[in-house]
């Protein structure tokens, strides 16, 4: 791996993002980041986090049009509630926070005593719990579908409604609105490595793909026989439909797991698209690329999120982030 020792991982890794992005506030020890302007006066804050090892998940996705803070742990481990209190008071503008909660336990659980602890400062907060993964239900961490891709649609619909100066009452219902029309579902090719294991996290062998995998190499809905680029994408496609039944045209994201090259993943979308089209299901926004992902795991993930007119005009805001950036 390319590192110095394990237990700096995160350290450098946040050091790298100031030196690269100095539109972000970077604080190393403390492990928040923070957009450079922030706060916003009279705009609702966003505000993320979770384990490293998904990036650009959370930290790529603060600046305007997205998050205002990302509270990174350490690798595929929750952040603390202090991160999240120190997050919350620096982009407070007066207008309320909301929380944007992958759902796994150690997440949920430390949002949660986080927000009370905000609350007794003075911060308005509200929650959103993401869990839009249907490969299986109460996973190794978590209790009920775990939260994936969809966290990518929520950060930047609601991000973009903070940005318009929305209420937060109107920016979170416009983030359970994304998770309510939104669904994921994910295949490994590869086991990830974490830096401190320096090796596969689980054993996968060769020829086979774990069908329905989470984003922290959690078992999916079972192996299987390696496939072609088109089946995976049928029976990625057929689950997500299986429990998504869009009645609008949907913004699509074909999602790298951190180990897949681009020339295999945008082959992988025009299969997604064909098994969509042959479904009749329109698609009106794609998004290809390693954005969610699971260290240095082979394989991908298909999230789709049905979008009327209010979320597409949201999905086509501008956005300024160092992960995800178009508009002015």
């Amino acid at each position: 791996m390319l590192i110095n020792v394990p237990e700096t991982v995160v350290a450098d890794a946040l050091r790298g993002l100031a030196a690269a992005h100095p539109e972000l506030t970077v604080d190393v020890e403390r492990r928040v980041v923070v957009r450079r302007d922030a706060p916003v006066a009279g705009k609702v804050a966003l505000v993320s986090g979770g384990g490293s090892g998904h990036e650009p998940l959370h930290a790529g996705f603060v600046g305007p049009g997205m998050l205002d803070a990302a509270c990174p742990g350490e690798v595929f481990t929750s952040p603390v509630p202090d991160q999240m209190v120190r997050a919350a008071a620096a982009v407070d503008s007066g207008a309320g926070v909301l929380f944007v909660v992958k759902n796994y336990t150690g997440d949920v659980l430390n949002f949660e005593m986080a927000a009370e602890l905000a609350e007794d400062e003075g911060v308005r907060v509200a929650k959103v719990l993401v869990d839009d993964d249907v490969a299986v239900t109460d996973s190794l961490y978590t209790a009920g579908r775990r939260g994936t891709g969809a966290t990518l649609f929520v950060e930047k619909l609601a991000g973009a409604a903070a940005e318009e100066g929305a209420p937060l009452e109107r920016v979170e219902a416009v983030a359970r609105r994304v998770v309510e029309r939104s669904r994921s579902f994910g295949v490994a090719l590869s086991a990830c490595s974490t830096p401190a294991k320096g090796g596969p996290t689980f054993d996968l062998p060769p020829g086979e793909l774990e069908f329905g995998v989470g984003i922290h190499g959690e078992p999916g809905r079972e192996r299987r026989a390696m496939m072609t680029s088109g089946e995976i994408a049928e029976a990625a496609v057929d689950a997500v439909l299986d429990d998504l039944r869009p009645a609008d045209p949907v913004l699509l994201l074909v999602n790298g797991m951190g180990g897949t090259p681009l020339l295999e993943l945008y082959g992988f979308n025009a299969e997604v698209r064909r098994v969509l089209a042959e479904r009749r299901v329109p698609v009106a926004r794609t998004l290809v690329g390693n954005y969610v992902t699971s260290l240095d795991m082979a394989g991908a993930s298909v999230t789709l999120c049905a979008a009327d007119e209010e979320l597409l005009r949201l999905w086509d805001a501008p956005v300024r982030t160092p992960a995800l950036r178009w508009g002015r």
